[in-house]
């Protein structure tokens, strides 16, 4: 997740340190038993194995635009191929190239890049399209140090990666979704959201036949806020565009795994102004509802220190299965979420 404020090149080692706040919170009956539960096929398995690649050595911290990070959107693109997920329409590759001339930073130079996209067909509505994002890239090394960026934001890029797999193999079994799914993985959110404002300026399917954008940023740690439980989400924008959304994700968690929904961070006057840093804010910029799971920070973020062994991987595949069955819902749902009426 983006530091609300760019510091100097020393300074961005510092932890940041966020007040305690209480927590607004949901808690919910258990879900419907006649119901399919597509959800449980979210695996912890197979999340800590994509999460274990992306925290490898190899990738040196996957800095934007630096081998590291090429190296795990080839590898993102290459688990898409294996899976059988197509590109998007239109699209000639699993990457949309981001120049460095777009990407203007007054603290550091960055590289050219690249987000990484793959796409299922609706069988109904193909043309509506739900993003499911996440970024992938991270701090790479300074002074020597890698910064794994375990759960920023190795936890939601594997959590994305996992989401496509249920789908896919549901689509294998003959269970289309009624609308599409773009499945988008975005670079250079570290430094500026700048993978989330190109593809927002310059997107593979119309932004207006977009209904919403579920974004997955830090969900395998648990954080100051909640000291006693790791189930638990914050849930940060989902009515501030539309109510029908965030009711849809409050009956998704009724029905499925049954987390406390907080949503301190979800205040206007939020003074961490939690909102406005993650690559969400850029979809809902152009008025698509969108919605940021988030965990909260923790004593290794934005640290060398944030590494792989350190992530709650029952409470990752929790907050997973109700981000699928978010997206369930609303990729199936009668019609697209309404945009609040001023």
């Amino acid at each position: 997740m983006k530091k609300y404020i760019l510091l100097s090149s020393i300074s961005v080692f510092a932890l940041s340190l966020f007040q305690c706040q209480s927590p607004q919170t949901v808690v919910n009956q258990g879900p419907s038993p006649e119901k399919a539960l597509y959800y449980d096929r979210i695996s912890s398995d197979s999340i800590q194995k994509s999460l274990l690649v992306l925290t490898a050595d190899s990738l040196e911290g996957r800095r934007t635009g630096e081998p590291g990070q090429r190296k795990a959107a080839q590898y993102l693109a290459n688990y898409y191929k294996r899976l059988g997920i197509a590109m998007p329409p239109q699209a000639t590759s699993y990457f949309q190239p981001i120049p460095a001339s777009f990407m203007t930073n007054w603290q550091m130079k960055l590289k050219d890049s690249e987000n990484v996209w793959a796409y299922i067909e609706g069988s109904e509505k193909p043309e509506e399209v739900l993003v499911i994002s996440a970024h992938f890239d991270h701090m790479g090394i300074l002074l020597k140090k890698i910064y794994y960026g375990a759960d920023d934001n190795g936890s939601g890029t594997s959590a994305v990666m996992e989401i496509a797999r249920v789908f896919q193999s549901l689509v294998q079994e003959g269970i289309r979704s009624k609308r599409s799914i773009l499945f988008l993985h975005l670079t250079g959110e570290e430094f500026g959201l700048f993978g989330s404002k190109f593809y927002t300026e310059n997107p593979i399917l119309p932004l207006k036949q977009t209904i919403a954008n579920l974004n997955i940023d830090m969900i395998g740690r648990r954080s100051e806020e909640h000291p006693s439980t790791a189930d638990y989400i914050f849930l940060v924008g989902s009515d501030k565009l539309s109510q029908e959304l965030h009711n849809l994700t409050e009956e998704a968690n009724r029905e499925s795994v049954n987390l406390v929904l907080d949503y301190t961070f979800n205040d206007d006057n939020d003074p961490q102004r939690i909102y406005y840093r993650s690559d969400h804010y850029n979809f809902a910029r152009h008025d698509i509802p969108a919605i940021f799971f988030y965990n909260g920070t923790h004593d290794d973020y934005h640290l060398p220190s944030d590494t792989y062994d350190k992530i709650d991987f029952p409470i990752l595949t929790k907050r997973t299965q109700l981000i699928f069955e978010t997206a369930w819902k609303l990729v199936n749902a009668e019609h697209r979420p309404q945009l609040n009426q001023n």
